[in-house]
């Protein structure tokens, strides 16, 4: 649980802004992103240290907002860690900018930079460029994809040679 107290209190210090230089992705249908979500790569937080199998789950919130369900196995104390937080719309709801808090009106960016057109993967970034996560719908996306997705993210200026990549085993 101190990891996932830990994850939600780096997020309360962060803002909802977007890197300098990067666009959340336009025609966003939030319907289509809901449900569960892998991660399959991350740079390093101490949210998420120590996590494997990590998912995020988005429900439709009845205020218009996303409930965030974000789960990770936790090695070390061989238990499931989890933390519950809700997302609303930075600006328009068909771009992908959202703000996300754990802990009352303490937000921080949710910038969905990259999209699979059918939403099978997304690339992710934070208010900076040390925030970043590439996610898919399944535990393991294509080596094809996934080269795809480094290539892109480095030259967005990502540290790609800083990523965990998840085991999901």
């Amino acid at each position: 649980m101190k990891i996932l107290l830990i994850w939600a209190l780096s997020v309360l210090t962060g803002c909802t802004g977007i890197p300098e230089g990067l666009k959340a992705v336009d025609g966003f249908d939030i319907n289509r992103y809901l449900g569960t979500w892998y991660e399959i790569a991350r740079l390093d937080h101490r949210f998420e240290r120590g996590l494997e199998k990590i998912s995020a789950t988005y429900t439709l919130r009845e205020d218009g907002g996303v409930d965030v369900l974000n789960k990770g196995w936790d090695v070390k104390a061989s238990e499931w860690q989890q933390a519950q937080g809700k997302a609303y719309f930075v600006e328009q709801p068909d771009q992908g900018r959202l703000k996300v808090s754990f802990f009352g009106p303490f937000y921080g960016g949710y910038n969905i930079i990259e999209l699979d057109k059918n939403y099978a993967y997304s690339m992710v970034t934070g208010p900076d460029r040390s925030y970043f996560w590439i996610l898919s719908r399944t535990p393991q996306l294509p080596e094809a994809d996934l080269q795809a997705l480094l290539e892109r993210a480095k030259a967005l200026g990502f540290a790609t040679e800083q990523l965990i990549f998840v085991r999901h085993d």
